[in-house]
C-alpha cells in the first residue's frame, strides 16, 4: 500500500470524512482509511457524543470542527475548502458511519488515473441489501430528476463515496447545507462539462436495529423537492444554454482545426508537392526540402498557430543532438502524435501504418519524404533504414504499435530494439502526455487540455544490451516509460 499512498500524494488526492455523532464507528473508519491514504481530513459536524474526544486521540489527521451541527452539505463544503487550502486537487469522500469500505480507495485512484479531471461516483451494489421503501424511492427519485436537469443518466446519485476534482466544483458557494447538497455537487459540475464516471463499489449496511441515520423523511424529502424545482428552473435558464454553448464550442474548435488542416494539406501542400516531384529528378537535396516542409508544418500547428483549446509545451534533456541519427521511440496516444514529435528536427522519418502511408491528405508528401509502412517487414526495410541513417536521418516508431485507449503505456514490441541493434544506433526516448485526452481514440472531436512532450537523454546500445535479449529490452523500456508517464500525469492532472 506504500506505493498507493505515494501516488495519492503525488496526485494531490486526500480523503474527506464528514461525521456527526458516529462515535461508535469513526475511529475504525479513520484508522482503516489510514492504511490506504496518508492525507485525511475529518469534518466534525458539531457532534454531541464522544466523537470529538475520539478524533483528538487519533494521530496524523486533520480535523475541522465547529460546535453547531450544520448538515452534511456544510461539512463537505468545509472539508473541500480545507483541502484546497492545503494544496490538494482531488478529494475522496466517504461516510463516517462505516458503510463505505476504505479499501475501495484503490478503485477511485485507478479511475482518476484513467479519467483525469472527472468526478468519480461509487455506484453501490445494493443487491440483497435490506433498505426502507423511503430509501429506495429517494434514490430513484434523485436519479430521475438528475437526468431531467442534466440529460445524463447516473445509476446512483445518492452515493456519498465519490472522488471530486476540487478545482472544478462549480457552485460550491451556493451549496445547500443538508443531504441534498450531494445532488448539487453532481448537477453544477455536469452543467460545466465535468466528466462523470461511475465505478462499482461494495457497501456495508448493518442490521436495521443497529443503523444510525440522521435522515428525516418528511423534512428532507420536502427540501429535496424544493431543490429539484429550483434546479429544473436553473437548468432551463442556465444549465441547458451552458451545455449548448459548450457543445458548439467543442465542435467549432474541431471543425476549424479540421478545415484548416484539410485546406492546407489537400489544396495547397499536396498539389505543390505533386508539381515539385514531377519537375526534374528527385534528388537528395529535393528530399531534404520536403522534410523541411513537414518540419515547418508541424511547428506551425503546434508552436505558432496552436490547436484551439490546448496549451502545448515541450522539454528536451541536455545532451540531445538532433543532427545525429537515433532510433526514436515514443508512446502512442492519438493522430496528433507525429506533429508533436516533428517539431524538433526535419531529420526524422517514421515507420507508419498503411492507412497513414496512403492517406489522401498527406500521403504523397510522406511517401516522397521516404516514410515507410511497417507492413513491409523490418528485415526488408533494414537496407533502406541503414541508408537513411547513413544520411543523418533518425528512425521514429511507436513500440506499442497502436494507440492506447486509456493513455496508459501498452506492451512494447521488439521492432525498435531490433533496428537499433542492427543499425548500431542509440535510442532516443520521447514521452507524450495529453494528446490522447485532447483527441481520444474512437472520438471525432477535440477536447480542451494540455499537451506536453519530453525528450530524455539518448540510451546507448551498450545500455540496451545490458538488459539482455530484445524481449527483455522491450520489457525494461516499457517499465521505464510507465514510471515516466505516471510522473507526467501526476504533474499535469493536479
Amino acid at each position: 500500500m506504500t506505493d498507493q499512498r505515494k501516488t495519492l500524494r503525488e496526485r494531490r488526492i486526500c480523503v474527506v470524512i464528514p461525521t456527526y455523532n458516529n462515535g461508535g464507528t469513526i475511529a475504525h473508519v479513520v484508522e482503516e482509511t489510514k492504511l490506504y491514504c496518508d492525507d485525511i481530513i475529518v469534518v466534525n459536524d458539531g457532534s454531541t457524543d464522544d466523537t470529538t474526544t475520539i478524533l483528538s486521540s487519533i494521530a496524523d489527521i486533520t480535523v475541522v470542527g465547529y460546535h453547531k451541527n450544520r448538515g452534511k452539505g456544510y461539512a463537505l463544503k468545509q472539508g473541500f475548502r480545507k483541502a484546497l487550502s492545503m494544496g490538494f486537487s482531488y478529494a475522496i469522500t466517504l461516510d463516517g458511519d462505516g458503510q463505505h469500505y476504505p479499501k475501495e480507495i484503490t478503485k477511485f485512484l485507478d479511475a482518476n488515473q484513467t479519467h483525469p479531471g472527472s468526478l468519480v461516483i461509487g455506484s453501490r451494489n445494493l443487491h440483497g441489501v435490506e433498505r426502507s421503501k423511503g430509501s429506495k424511492f429517494a434514490n430513484h427519485f434523485s436519479n430521475f430528476w438528475f437526468f431531467v436537469q442534466t440529460g445524463k443518466r447516473i445509476n446512483d446519485t445518492q452515493s456519498g463515496y465519490r472522488l471530486y476534482p476540487l478545482k472544478k466544483l462549480h457552485g460550491l458557494s451556493l451549496l445547500t447545507s443538508k443531504y441534498e447538497a450531494e445532488l448539487e455537487l453532481l448537477v453544477f459540475p455536469s452543467w460545466h462539462g465535468v466528466e462523470l464516471t461511475e465505478i462499482p463499489i461494495e457497501v456495508y449496511y448493518p442490521p436495521k436495529e443497529e443503523r444510525v441515520s440522521h435522515f428525516r423523511p418528511g423534512i428532507d424529502f420536502t427540501r429535496i423537492s424544493v431543490l429539484n424545482t429550483i434546479l429544473c428552473v436553473l437548468a432551463v435558464i442556465y444549465g441547458f444554454p451552458l451545455r449548448l454553448f459548450r457543445f458548439l464550442a467543442k465542435w467549432s474548435r474541431t471543425l476549424y482545426s479540421l478545415l484548416l488542416f484539410v485546406i492546407l494539406m489537400l489544396f495547397i501542400i499536396t498539389p505543390l508537392v505533386w508539381i515539385y516531384t514531377k519537375i526534374g529528378k528527385m534528388t537528395e537535396k529535393k528530399r531534404e526540402k520536403l522534410h523541411r516542409v513537414i518540419y515547418h508544418i508541424s511547428r506551425f500547428f503546434m508552436l505558432k498557430h496552436g490547436i484551439p483549446g490546448t496549451r502545448f509545451t515541450h522539454h528536451v534533456a541536455e545532451g540531445v543532438d538532433f543532427n545525429k541519427p537515433y532510433v526514436i521511440i515514443c508512446n502512442h496516444q492519438s493522430h496528433l502524435d507525429l506533429m508533436c514529435q516533428l517539431i524538433f528536427t526535419p531529420n526524422m522519418i517514421f515507420l507508419t501504418n498503411d492507412w497513414v502511408w496512403k492517406n489522401p491528405f498527406y500521403g504523397l508528401l510522406i511517401r516522397n519524404a521516404e516514410y515507410y509502412p511497417v507492413a513491409e517487414g523490418i528485415d526488408s526495410l533494414l537496407p533502406k533504414l541503414r541508408s537513411l541513417a547513413g544520411r543523418g536521418y533518425s528512425i521514429a516508431l511507436f513500440p506499442e504499435g497502436t494507440r492506447s485507449k486509456d493513455c496508459r503505456i501498452g506492451r512494447f514490441h521488439k521492432g525498435a530494439f531490433y533496428i537499433a541493434e542492427h543499425l548500431g544506433l542509440d535510442m532516443l526516448p520521447m514521452c507524450l502526455y495529453g494528446t490522447g485526452h485532447v483527441l481520444r481514440k474512437g472520438k471525432y472531436h477535440l477536447d480542451r487540455g494540455p499537451i506536453h512532450i519530453e525528450v530524455k537523454a539518448p540510451i546507448s546500445c551498450n545500455t540496451l544490451h545490458e538488459q539482455g535479449e530484445l524481449k527483455r529490452q522491450a520489457s525494461w523500456m516499457r517499465g521505464e516509460y510507465k514510471v515516466w508517464y505516471e510522473e507526467l500525469a501526476n504533474r499535469f492532472e493536479t
